[in-house]
């Protein structure tokens, strides 16, 4: 079993782990120092799912990840991934204990990039990533090493059909707004309360003609200087965070 096993922490990846796919959760390690909301919520997923958990201190913790950047919660997973599909991702927002967030990539083909939109998109607390099989990076070993654990953390999804997808989404109640330059109203000025799925596509392209008129509404993001566009993984960090923003969710 150890052969197979991988080592995720944070609390987001965890919890997520905990909650998509319980059994890949081989042994559970939480720092006895942790007593506050996130660490009890760990503790109560583990004691229901009946996962192994162990306590032990900060030191330890740091030694098997290499970094102290692990908020006092580690996990040993089955390295091997498990293919997560959109039917999966819907049904596990409706247990969820805050509006759904996810971002949908339409024609990012740069490995770099993508890593760097999962990485975005994991630390502004969105749910899953979507893209179209075709005319998109994969999620190479590039991209996982860019995606600085994000990879582990957050679903990607990969779908035939962007548009069908999409229309999939709105059906499960989810709004889903467009970044797009020439938008009436910027990204500020739209409610992001509600369940929303954030539709970015390439630099330069945008997004595509069909992508672009299955969503809901379209926002700009604001733009001062003398540049026409942003990389597609900054302009993500902008519109996911200012969702966040929006829904007033503040962790330490």
């Amino acid at each position: 079993m150890a052969e197979t096993g991988r080592l995720i922490y944070g609390f987001h990846a965890v919890s997520g782990r905990l909650r998509r796919d319980p059994e890949s959760v081989f042994e559970l390690y939480v720092s006895g120092q942790r007593h506050d909301v996130r660490a009890r919520e760990v503790h109560g997923l583990a004691e229901q799912l009946g996962v192994k958990m162990t306590h032990v201190d900060n030191e330890r913790l740091d030694a098997m990840v290499g970094t102290r950047r692990h908020q006092g919660v580690l996990a040993r997973v089955d390295a091997r991934q498990r293919i997560i599909v959109l039917d999966d991702v819907l049904e596990s927002l409706s247990s969820l204990p805050e509006p759904a967030l996810l971002l949908v990539l339409d024609g990012v083909q740069d490995p770099h990039n993508l890593g760097a939109c999962l990485r975005v998109a994991d630390a502004a607390g969105a749910h899953a990533v979507i893209a179209p099989k075709d005319r998109a990076a994969s999620l190479n070993a590039t991209a996982i090493k860019v995606a600085s654990g994000a990879a582990d953390a957050i679903p990607y999804i990969t779908v035939t059909n962007l548009a069908r997808a999409m229309e999939q989404m709105k059906k499960a109640g989810i709004w889903i707004v467009g970044a797009a330059g020439e938008a009436e109203n910027s990204l500020f000025e739209i409610d992001q309360k509600r369940p929303i799925a954030w539709a970015l596509g390439a630099e330069g392209d945008g997004l595509r003609r069909l992508t672009r008129a299955t969503c809901d509404e379209l926002a700009r993001i604001p733009m001062r200087g003398s540049v026409e566009s942003l990389n597609v993984s900054v302009a993500s960090g902008i519109c996911l965070f200012e969702t966040f923003r929006q829904r007033n969710i503040y962790v330490k």
